[in-house]
């Protein structure tokens, strides 16, 4: 696309006056950790990394480099509570209490009421209440 073999031909400097001219700023970014939890449950963590932010007209995409760690998440419980919400119980993983209490407390509603309202409308507190009203 740009000089051939995939932007080899261009140095980095040449690269990024091109990106600035339409519109794409870069910045880097520094981090000491980068957690990416998978659906599956799986962990990967990127100590140290190497991270890109290109902000396109207000679009901002983050470019994360580094060797990660495979690591057994968190997510396994919270598929525990998935399937305990499918036998009836409350999403209290899902769902902050202080989410709970900030829509009870606006509408007058139950914490049952109000969380029932948020796992509705995906934890989304305006539309909870909106819903209670």
């Amino acid at each position: 696309m740009f000089g051939g073999g995939g932007g080899g031909g261009l140095n980095p400097r040449k690269m990024q006056q091109m990106m600035k001219q339409m519109g794409i700023d870069v910045d880097e970014l520094d981090a000491e950790e980068v957690i990416i939890r998978k659906s599956d449950g799986e962990e990967l963590v990127f100590q140290n990394p190497d991270i890109t932010v290109m902000d396109a007209r207000g679009q901002q995409t983050y470019q994360v480099v580094g060797d990660p760690e495979s690591r057994e998440g968190t997510a396994g419980a919270v598929e525990d509570a998935d399937e305990s919400d499918d036998a009836g119980s409350s999403g209290d993983s899902e769902i902050p209490d202080s989410d709970v209490e900030i829509v009870a407390q606006r509408t007058g509603a139950t914490e049952d009421d109000a969380r029932e309202a948020l796992e509705e409308a995906d934890g989304d507190l305006a539309a909870a209440v909106e819903r209670l009203e």
